[in-house]
């Protein structure tokens, strides 16, 4: 997502920190009233003979989830002499507000971009016209047919089957399941569905009644889960695909008094998702490391706008790897990322 943190993070930590520690769905697909910001209108590059290169990094979303990715851009460009780096997160999550931010940059002179696509099945296209014309990468979620030159991020399938096995521990006995995300064409939200599907194939006893997709709005994550709380009164655990959907999950499971009796697992720690596993409203998470995703993204740029391809790795990969949170492991994660916004 899809399957959208810098001020998710923030708020989430800072909140858990001024709360004595009390606590994203995606988190990071942002909960139950995330705070979101919008694109920023790309700004005119910095002129080649000044020194400067200007990169940008454009998300899918204008999630919290991406809060920390930023920070990683910009450590990366503090390390690096004569970089500018522009972080866009589009302001509705659409296809054609992420075109028409790249068109802008591209227009004003940006030298490399890391994307994560929103719709990469049907903007194979544009992205090869974008690749044609300066670096590009992908971030966060995959575009493999188009001409891309590295995806840097998680391997979405295997985060999916860690979630299957948290789903497997929240819920020995099995039972009925329902699965959110925002946009469920989106390549990592694919993915990540698939390793839910695989991890739990080989026993009958978990079974998958459906896939709830809210198109990044908030209001309606939050709603499409206590839809299924009323429809589907024994379903016994809520899967939330993006980081948003995680704290939607929790917030209609406390709404509807059935904390304990209906499991939660989500993807991310956007504020409410960290707080909710420290109340058990939340059985667990699958994070990402997406400081790390924007830290390499912009080194990677830096040496392709150099003309030095070293960096590619051969099958044009770099995965980094990610980790299912519990409560027992919540507070040394937290620590971390704390520690990565400081910057």
């Amino acid at each position: 997502m899809n399957n959208n943190r810098l001020l998710s993070l923030a708020a989430g930590i800072g909140l858990l920190t001024v709360s004595a520690l009390a606590g994203c769905g995606k988190s990071g697909s942002g909960g139950s009233g995330p705070a979101t910001m919008p694109s920023a209108a790309p700004q005119a590059a910095a002129p080649g003979g000044g020194g400067q290169t200007t990169l940008a990094f454009v998300t899918n979303s204008p999630s919290d989830y991406w809060t920390i990715c930023r920070k990683g851009t910009e450590a990366a460009a503090k390390s690096l002499p004569g970089i500018n780096v522009q972080f866009i997160m589009p302001h509705d999550g659409t296809a054609a507000t992420q075109r028409q931010d790249v068109d802008d940059l591209l227009a004003k002179g940006v030298k490399g971009i890391a994307i994560s696509p929103v719709d990469p099945t049907n903007e194979t296209g544009y992205l090869n016209t974008v690749a044609a014309k300066v670096p590009l990468i992908t971030s966060d979620s995959d575009a493999a047919a188009s001409k891309r030159l590295c995806y840097i991020g998680t391997d979405n399938h295997a985060a999916g089957v860690i979630a299957g096995g948290l789903i497997k521990e929240a819920i020995p006995q099995g039972g009925k399941i329902v699965v959110f995300v925002g946009k469920s064409d989106a390549q990592n939200a694919k993915d990540r569905i698939q390793g839910v599907r695989d991890a739990l194939k080989s026993a009958p006893r978990f079974q998958i009644l459906d896939v709830r997709t809210d198109d990044t709005d908030r209001g309606r994550a939050k709603s499409n889960a206590s839809d299924v709380l009323v429809a589907h009164p024994d379903v016994a655990c809520l899967v939330g695909i993006w980081s948003y959907n995680g704290p939607a999950i929790a917030s209609a499971v406390q709404d509807a008094g059935k904390v304990g009796k209906v499991k939660v697992v989500c993807f991310d720690t956007d504020p409410g998702t960290p707080e909710g596993i420290k109340s058990g409203v939340i059985y667990g998470t699958v994070v990402q490391d997406p400081y790390t995703f924007g830290l390499k993204s912009v080194q990677l740029l830096s040496q392709l706008t150099k003309g030095d391809k070293s960096g590619l790795p051969k099958n044009g990969l770099m995965i980094i790897p990610n980790q299912a949170i519990k409560q027992n492991n919540l507070d040394a994660y937290l620590a971390d990322e704390k520690q990565k916004l400081k910057g």
